[in-house]
């Protein structure tokens, strides 16, 4: 299989203590894929290392670029935007000031405005705090905040990390019926890590598990969702 993303014998480390171990998957052009796993699996900081954000062995190839030199800004003017655990959210500034911060390493301010514009029309809740203390809003605006803030950078790739954390059902279903449209309409891939994996894997073509920072499966969504230890340990039944 081709990819636009493609990770090979991946290690990661935070000091000397490894964290991911021969870690491989693919992310293809105009693709979901979850990653699935417990607390401490590696879910967060795989992201963090196809971000450069921890150290790491082994090969992580982004459209066609080795990013094994490549900083954290470097890779984020590649295309690749990342949604980070916690949402990110500078509580001091507005919304609006957020969102822009999305677009620090473009200097086409017309399309910029154009994609503010973008991002209040898939988000139109945010349109009311605009000017609003970004600190001040709720958990789901807080979430719809960082999805438009990447959006900002108009990336090629999406890396989610827990996008549904803490947030109410209806709120959930509302924001993967977003992330569903913009995958849609931006032909953006996703690289999603989650805990609510029945939610991850109608939502996504491919998924991978890890346990203590391996991963053990792989597959479509469907092959994924039918494995008896994935149902019985992830999925409740």
């Amino acid at each position: 299989m081709t990819g636009l993303l493609k990770v090979a014998g991946l290690d990661a480390f935070y000091g000397s203590m490894q964290v991911l171990d021969d870690v491989s998957l693919i992310v293809p052009a105009g693709e979901t894929v979850a990653v699935l796993g417990a607390n401490g699996a590696g879910k967060t900081t795989l992201l963090k290392a196809l971000s450069r954000m921890v150290r790491t062995r082994g090969s992580i190839v982004w459209a066609g670029v080795d990013l094994d030199r490549q900083t954290t800004e470097s890779v984020a003017r590649l295309g690749v935007a990342h949604v980070p655990e916690g949402r990110g959210t500078f509580n001091r500034v507005s919304t609006e000031e957020n969102l822009i911060l999305g677009a620090y390493c473009r200097r086409d301010r017309k399309a910029i405005a154009e994609d503010l514009d973008r991002v209040y029309r898939y988000f139109p809740p945010l349109v009311a705090r605009r000017r609003q203390q970004a600190g001040t809003l709720s958990g789901g605006e807080q979430q719809m905040l960082a999805i438009g803030r990447a959006l900002m950078l108009r990336p090629r790739l999406m890396l989610l990390d827990e996008p549904s954390f803490g947030l109410a059902p209806l709120i959930v279903q509302e924001l993967f019926e977003i992330l569903g449209d913009i995958r849609r309409r931006e032909s953006v891939s996703m690289l999603l890590v989650e805990q609510n994996a029945g939610l991850a894997l109608e939502f996504v073509e491919r998924a991978y598990v890890l346990e203590t920072g391996r991963v053990v499966l792989s597959g479509t969504a469907l092959e994924v969702a039918a494995d008896e230890s994935v149902r019985r340990s992830y999925l409740g039944f």
